[in-house]
């Protein structure tokens, strides 16, 4: 190395606010896990998972999608606070920036400050303090989220400017989409600095066969990452091979790592209004989750904490007419509102036939002509799909609304509460032992 389930917590909810501070605890917890949880003993090893643009919403929507419980409900420690420095909506550069430096800055900003102030990272300390380092997303790994953790640019826009940053800052393991931002000779330089370099779900499988690989760079696609939903047409590993693949390479040195996994697209969901994209995604992210809880509950020195960077679309449970929810309807998509669009033909005539083949759904000639006369038709059907789920959205854009955190490991108890989202990495310093800010 280059360095030397039912539910377990009970929390009380104030309608409309959905305040929590005091009122959550860890005590309801089984005994082992309660233990654990709220154990002091130093951690060696954080995993940071971030399903962009999950709130409780989409949590309450995604039990429902399962129908029954998800791995993080019985880990739910509390909510954090999700406002910018410029903005009561946070976008997802300002509020990674805040998650992974704990300072507020303006909205599109890449860790520095609203005076234009490099800001270091809970990443970067973790290296400087000798612990190996990696990032997994699902979008272009130089997006927004991942970029906040180990490169400094004045806007998220500048993801060219961001990729070299990554190997400057000695990031160890680096997977997601965003080929096209790393540059021949930057590969080229990375594989000399000792990086084994994979394309596709088969190579980065192969990598657990290379005893000596510390350092790994998987760049699946140009841009993101194929949906959820689409993926099984593709040579792309899931988010959950990329995290197991990530620790089982990070996991080598024996001081411990930092990692952060982003579950990027469920925040794409939400801006298209794409409930079956959303929930689709959201179990990815889940599967993501257990395997990053398995590794901690053998390791027994690990802190996951899990936590959305602010909430999309203003998603709600139930909708319309009041009825209730229908999430079961959603298991029966195949594609993404987009895909479906893109196999209409010119005349759009095939829409009914489209729409059963992907979604199971017989259409009214209402619905056909809503689809048939849209400006966007993706869109349109999406909001029908969500109309027959009852799932209702706000708009397509962010809110401000606080978003659950969930936590699991020693020290796990100090994220209880309503805390603000710059207390994540001090929170987690103070759990690793290393110096920061």
């Amino acid at each position: 190395m280059k360095k030397t389930l039912k539910k377990k917590m009970m929390i009380a909810a104030i309608a409309g606010s959905f305040t929590v501070g005091s009122f959550i605890g860890i005590t309801s917890l089984q005994p082992a896990e309660a233990k654990e949880s709220q154990s002091n003993e130093k951690v060696e090893n954080v995993i940071f998972m971030i399903p962009d643009g999950y709130s409780s919403s989409y949590a309450t929507n995604y039990r429902l999608y399962k129908g029954e419980e998800s791995v993080m409900d019985s880990h739910l420690v509390g909510m954090h606070r999700t406002y910018s420095a410029n903005s009561e909506v946070t976008d997802s550069a300002a509020a990674g920036t805040a998650m992974a430096t704990g300072t507020k800055t303006n909205n599109g900003v890449i860790s520095m400050d609203p005076d234009g102030n490099k800001l270091e990272s809970i990443l970067q300390a973790a290296e400087k303090s000798g612990k190996s380092s990696g990032l997994v997303a699902t979008s272009t790994i130089t997006h927004a989220t991942p970029a906040v953790f180990a490169s400094n640019v004045a806007t998220r826009a500048n993801e060219k400017d961001i990729a070299p940053q990554f190997l400057q800052n000695d990031v160890d393991v680096i997977l997601g989409g965003g080929k096209k931002y790393f540059s021949d000779d930057l590969l080229n330089q990375a594989k000399q600095d000792g990086y084994e370099i994979v394309s596709d779900a088969q190579s980065l499988n192969n990598v657990k066969n290379v005893k000596n690989a510390d350092k790994l760079i998987g760049l699946f696609a140009e841009d993101s990452l194929a949906p959820e939903l689409d993926r099984e047409t593709t040579n792309e590993p899931s988010l959950k091979e990329m995290t197991a693949a990530a620790i089982d390479v990070l996991s080598k040195d024996k001081d411990g790592f930092f990692l952060m996994v982003e579950g990027s697209q469920i925040d794409w969901a939400g801006h298209d209004n794409d409930a079956a994209w959303a929930m689709k995604d959201a179990e990815a992210f889940e599967n993501a989750v257990e395997a990053a809880l398995d590794f901690a509950k053998k390791d027994k020195k690990t802190l996951v904490v899990i936590a959305g960077d602010h909430d999309t679309g203003g998603m709600s449970v139930g909708g319309y007419d009041g009825s209730g929810a229908n999430l079961e309807i959603l298991k029966n998509v195949t594609a993404t509102g987009d895909f479906m669009a893109a196999q209409l033909n010119e005349e759009r005539t095939n829409i009914q036939e489209i729409v059963l083949e992907y979604a199971n759904i017989t259409l009214t000639e209402a619905e056909i002509d809503q689809i048939k006369q849209a400006s966007n038709p993706s869109f349109q059907i999406n909001s029908i799909i969500s109309k027959h789920a009852l799932v209702g959205w706000t708009h397509t854009g962010h809110t401000g609304t606080d978003i659950p955190v969930y936590a699991y490991g020693p020290q796990a108890h100090k994220f209880a509460g309503l805390i603000e989202n710059t207390d994540f990495p001090q929170l987690m310093a103070e759990a690793m032992k290393i110096p920061f800010n």
